[in-house]
């Protein structure tokens, strides 16, 4: 006898019989689910016409020269016709039923249940259903032995883990090409990016105007559907190794791409071309860590064999300052200069192989000039500022003092050294921009370093005044962060901010040659920034 659980307007639920109602207003009946408890006997879903089949005498198959073996077979292929019909939860339903895994996306879940049909089908074509049927008939009058069940249960165990397999294959699968494309896309961000470089590069050789800038526009956009609609605005595609080249942005624009050093930063100047080249780094302390602090600053003259370093935060004390100054082979020139109002805070220095003409330590203004915030030395070409620009802090307390203290007087003291000679100001300067410079813009508009009062006095004091954001001029629409929290292991995801900058005055920016990170240097929250300056 068969035992069906009718899904749609109306339902029946055999005795014997356990199952899930489905309610479907609007439509006719769409399946039929016959299944026993302890499921030793199994059926597919069945059409209306299947039904119709199925219960029609076997006399009458008789009749039309059909056998019952071939109106099941006719049954089982007109179900496989319905089940792309079927809706997710009918699916669900039914895999559930027949002790089949129904988890997966609606493919899947079809795939799994054509699969258990397919068998069915074949053990149709091998008796097997007639047997099911005559075990299903010795049950009902009485007289089914011990190994009959147990071959029935062997059957559908044997159906359930056929699909079960089947499903476990195709997420395998699935998983596979899913990884395979993410190494695609990869690899495709890594060779567009090392297009954009030699754009920018060649464009640094043509002729300036309108032309170059659609011209970057137009390679930067190639870059767009790389990293646009990422889920919550990372792209965790790439290699761990190198977490500074995931694409972090909470709000991105089309065209933005990650920075990445080894395919964004142009070749290398010839010997012949006189420049120098400018380190700067916020090493967040030196004093604790004075003796590992050391070696990695050796270890990165060691590596990128730059002309002048500056550090900003070296939080020591005049006492530290002579224990120190020797400790770098090669540099005998450095200049240091520490708070006096807070010991063991603030701090700037330049530590340079090339000498000086002149030094001078803070603006020249005693309300300012207590935190060792600023380094000025002159070269024969140019100014080098290194400093560190006050916190607007907690609770914001700081930020008045900042805005309408602090940078309008360092504004004002770069513009009095450019009346002699061009200025570099670089360091700490603790405040990002744009949102192009902050991993989530909308979260921080009242945090310190991007709140609008402090990017405004940024462009009025520094940017409106004739200084150029050398990075930014050279990477437009480039994510490149240079400081990361420790709290929230920022680092690790690249979720950070551009907060160090070199700023040079606009009559030199065509000078620079290359301004660029260093996110693969560890030691401190934040990584050090480079300049190359053609002289």
């Amino acid at each position: 006898m068969l035992q069906y659980l009718k899904l749609g307007l109306y339902n029946y639920i055999n005795p014997h019989s356990v199952g899930v109602i489905l309610r479907k207003p609007k439509f006719q009946v769409l399946a039929c689910v016959n299944f026993t408890i302890m499921g030793s006997k199994k059926r597919p879903f069945l059409t209306s016409s299947a039904i119709a089949k199925s219960n029609e005498p076997m006399g009458v198959a008789a009749e039309k020269g059909v056998s019952k073996e071939n109106v099941d077979k006719e049954i089982l292929v007109e179900d496989m016709e319905t089940v792309e019909k079927m809706t997710v939860p009918q699916l669900r339903v039914k895999l559930r039923s027949l002790g089949i895994p129904s988890r997966g996306t609606k493919q899947e879940l079809v795939t799994s249940l054509k699969t258990f049909l397919d068998s069915k089908l074949n053990d149709a074509g091998n008796g097997s259903v007639a047997q099911e049927d005559q075990v299903s008939s010795e049950k009902s009058l009485g007289v089914v032995d011990n190994t009959s069940k147990r071959k029935a249960r062997k059957v559908s165990s044997n159906q359930r883990d056929v699909a079960a397999s089947e499903v476990s294959s195709t997420r395998k699968t699935k998983k596979r090409v899913k990884e395979d494309n993410t190494k695609d896309t990869s690899a495709d961000i890594i060779v567009k990016q090392a297009e954009i470089t030699l754009g920018l590069s060649a464009e640094s050789n043509d002729i300036k105007g309108k032309k170059t800038v659609r011209a970057k526009r137009k390679v930067s956009s190639l870059t767009a559907s790389a990293h646009i609609g990422v889920s919550e605005g990372v792209d965790i595609s790439v290699n761990q190794d190198e977490p500074w080249t995931i694409f972090a942005h909470k709000k991105p624009k089309d065209g933005w791409i990650v920075y990445n050093p080894k395919t964004m930063r142009p070749a290398p100047l010839s010997k012949d071309t006189k420049h120098v080249k400018l380190l700067s780094w916020n090493v967040n302390g030196l004093r604790a860590l004075l003796k590992l602090k050391n070696l990695l600053i050796q270890q990165l003259a060691d590596r990128e064999d730059f002309d002048v370093l500056c550090l900003q935060e070296t939080k020591l004390q005049d006492k530290d300052v002579e224990a120190i100054k020797e400790s770098l082979s090669g540099y005998e020139n450095s200049f240091w200069t520490c708070s006096v109002a807070k010991l063991g805070y603030s701090g700037t220095a330049i530590i340079s192989r090339i000498k000086p003409l002149s030094v001078r330590y803070g603006l020249g203004i005693p309300d300012h000039d207590t935190e060792g915030r600023l380094v000025t030395v002159e070269f024969d070409n140019f100014y080098l500022l290194c400093g560190y620009v006050p916190n607007s802090g907690d609770g914001l307390r700081r930020l008045t003092y900042r805005i309408t203290e602090w940078d309008p007087s360092l504004g004002n003291y770069m513009k009095e050294l450019e009346k002699s000679k061009p200025v570099v100001l670089t360091g700490d300067l603790n405040c990002a921009h744009e949102e192009i410079d902050i991993y989530n813009p909308a979260g921080n508009k009242r945090s310190a370093g991007f709140t609008e009062e402090e990017r405004q006095s940024f462009e009025t004091n520094f940017l409106n005044k004739g200084f150029v954001d050398t990075f930014r001029k050279q990477h437009p629409g480039v994510v490149g962060y240079t400081y990361w929290g420790y709290r929230h292991g920022g680092r690790k995801t690249n979720k950070g901010w551009r907060l160090d900058y070199f700023l040079v005055s606009e009559r030199i920016a065509d000078n620079v040659h290359d301004s660029y990170i260093l996110p693969d240097v560890d030691g401190s929250d934040h990584s050090p920034i480079g300049l190359i300056l053609k002289l």
